[in-house]
């Protein structure tokens, strides 16, 4: 462990403890600037990545990303941000912890350590050979993540990897590894900061890349986002508007009819029935553009 960049103490934040609050953030700040540069150096990866994960939910498989502590919570977040983003089954992009989800909250201890333990759960999702499994870890070296990425192998499952380090003990168990190196944290081993931020910016870019792709947005508009409030029916309803120049009283009229952004968009700009609009689609699995196209 000593080794990692992740755990090795950062020149700049040695004297931290005596730091004002002015200067204590400024440092903070500047570090975090380093990490949009290192998630350039490993776009290939990353690019190679999402493909991998589009390709295999087109033939119907499911994400998994899994890791333990702050890792496993961020894949948490971003599988659960997909459902009323993207209008997803919430068994579509799910995320695992170790520990369940008591450790959503606390620390769980001897989960992470146990490769047995990400076996079991991976088989109690019923893993097969379309899904893909991404294992994060800060150190490349959590055997929980491990364990996960050698039962995906065995499946037959794509598998990928987030880690903070160099050559990840992680990366050799991935088909599509991805090194984001960040460097030592402003707080020793803290790899919540910077690695964590670097996690959340990749799994950003897997999640809205792979969605945006399958149909979920049309021009840059969530127009699969689910209304499951007054909110949300207002913002779709001005979706339709932003898509089609249309009135707010003409939107609402076409939303009412189906609660559906993407069939009012085609509606609307392909001048086609309530019955059209849903068969288009249907035809052209989601995705409003083709649809609209199918029609000029």
């Amino acid at each position: 462990m000593s080794k990692m960049n992740t755990e090795q103490r950062n020149p700049r934040s040695m004297n931290l403890d005596t730091l004002s609050v002015p200067e204590m953030t400024e440092l903070m700040n500047e570090e975090d600037t380093t990490v949009t540069k290192a998630i350039r150096q490993s776009m290939n990866q990353i690019n190679d990545l999402i493909t991998v994960v589009i390709k295999q939910m087109e033939k119907g498989g499911r994400l998994f990303y899994i890791g333990a502590g702050t890792s496993g919570r961020l894949g948490i977040l971003d599988a659960a941000e997909c459902v009323p983003t993207f209008g997803t089954s919430p068994e579509w992009v799910q995320g695992i912890i170790a520990g369940g989800e008591k450790a959503v909250l606390e620390a769980v201890e001897g989960a992470e350590d146990s490769e047995a333990l990400a076996v079991k759960d991976l088989k109690d999702k019923n893993l097969n050979e379309i899904d893909v499994v991404i294992g994060i870890a800060a150190s490349g070296r959590t055997p929980y993540v491990k364990g996960a990425l050698k039962y995906a192998q065995e499946v037959g499952a794509q598998t990928g990897s987030i880690s903070n380090n160099p050559k990840a003990a992680i990366s050799a168990l991935a088909k599509y590894p991805v090194e984001v190196v960040t460097g030592p944290e402003v707080l020793t081993g803290s790899t919540r900061l910077k690695a964590g931020t670097a996690q959340k910016l990749v799994l950003n870019m897997i999640s809205t890349v792979t969605m945006v792709k399958l149909g979920k947005a049309y021009e840059n508009l969530m127009v699969d986002v689910q209304a499951t409030n007054e909110k949300l029916v207002d913002r779709s309803k001005r979706i339709i508007m932003e898509a089609t120049d249309c009135s707010f009283e003409e939107a609402e009229k076409y939303y009412e009819q189906s609660h559906s952004v993407k069939t009012a968009i085609v509606q609307i700009l392909a001048e086609v029935t309530l019955g059209e609009a849903e068969s288009l689609l249907d035809q052209k699995h989601g995705r409003v553009r083709e649809a609209i196209r199918s029609q000029q």
